[in-house]
This record gives C-alpha cells, sequence and structure tokens, in this order.
C-alpha cells in the first residue's frame, strides 16, 4: 500500500502543516513516509505545494508527481494537479474558494468548502485541518483518535491555545458529508 498526497494552494493556506501532520502520524503508526515541501519565494500568497509519501513499503523518491491523493485549495492548483492525478485516485477539493468540478470520471471526488466551514465557526485558518478530517475519514489510514492525539501532540507549547480549534475543525471535516 502506497498513498502518494499532493496538496497544494497559496503559501499561508497551512499546506506544509497539514502534509507534516499526515506524514508525523504514518511515521508514529509504523508507516515509511517522505514529507517534501515546495513554495515559490512569495511565501504568503506565492504558490505552495508539499509531497507526502505514507507507505508499508520503502519509498523510492520523496517526490509526488502522479498522486494517488489529491488536495487542492485553490483554482490553479486544482487546474494544474487534476490531470497528474492517477486513475482511481481521490481529490479533495475546497468548494468555498474552487467553483469547478472535476471533468474526469475516472477519479472519486470530494466538494468540501473547508473555508466556509471554518469562517462559519470561527476557526480562521482552520480549513487546513478542516480538510485533514475529511482525508482521514475517506482514506481510514488512521482512526479519528489516532489522527487527533498524534496532530495535538505535535503542536508547540506555544501554540496551545489553537489545540481545541484544531480539534474542532478535524472533526468539522471529518464528519462533513
Amino acid at each position: 500500500m502506497i498513498k502518494s498526497f499532493l496538496l497544494a494552494g497559496f503559501g499561508g493556506q497551512g499546506i506544509l502543516f497539514a502534509g507534516k501532520q499526515l506524514a508525523q502520524c504514518g511515521m508514529e503508526k509504523g508507516f515509511n513516509v517522505s514529507w517534501l515541501p515546495s513554495y515559490g519565494p512569495e511565501m504568503r500568497g506565492g504558490t505552495c505545494n508539499c509531497s507526502v509519501n505514507i507507505s508499508d513499503e520503502e519509498i523510492g523518491s520523496p517526490i509526488v508527481t502522479s498522486p494517488n491523493q489529491l488536495v487542492v485549495f485553490n483554482l490553479p492548483s486544482f487546474d494544474k494537479f487534476e490531470p497528474a492525478l492517477q486513475p482511481r485516485g481521490t481529490m479533495y477539493v475546497d468548494s468555498t474558494l474552487i467553483n469547478k468540478i472535476s471533468w474526469r470520471d475516472d477519479i472519486s471526488a470530494y466538494y468540501v468548502p473547508a473555508t466556509k466551514l471554518a469562517d462559519d465557526n470561527d476557526l480562521a485558518g482552520g480549513a487546513n485541518v478542516i480538510m485533514l478530517g475529511k482525508i482521514v475519514a475517506v482514506t481510514k489510514l488512521f482512526t479519528r483518535d489516532e489522527f487527533l492525539d498524534c496532530m495535538c501532540s505535535h503542536i508547540p507549547a506555544s501554540k496551545a491555545k489553537l489545540i481545541e480549534n484544531n480539534k474542532k475543525a478535524f472533526d468539522i471535516g471529518y464528519s462533513y458529508k
């Protein structure tokens, strides 16, 4: 089994944080993992993507060019990476920021209004964690409790005040239909 994730959006949307959480939880669960960030020189507002591999076999390369799991948070990322998604792959779309439906009939797609859900629940900046909840619910790589325990244990003490909001955001995504 290998899950190759490509998470993409603008800098400042928490793309790298989300990818790192997937990799850390995979590592704690005993999988082989890789995490490779990529971002433009602009940082916030510039392009940003992250490759994550989680596998029960050795990983040949940390670079994900043809993911089986695609997570997109903006329209340019949707347009750029949708064609690269493997057949029978899964795409997770922040439908608040992307008003487009995939043309592909050989993939599964989940349209989650993550940014709107974050805003409606006073969780500014929580769209990435909402999407993590949906990813965990769909992939079943981890149980809800495994992922939450792992994610919360890696939040630094200086940001401990964010733990409850991250739990709330995760559960919104996890239960989103």
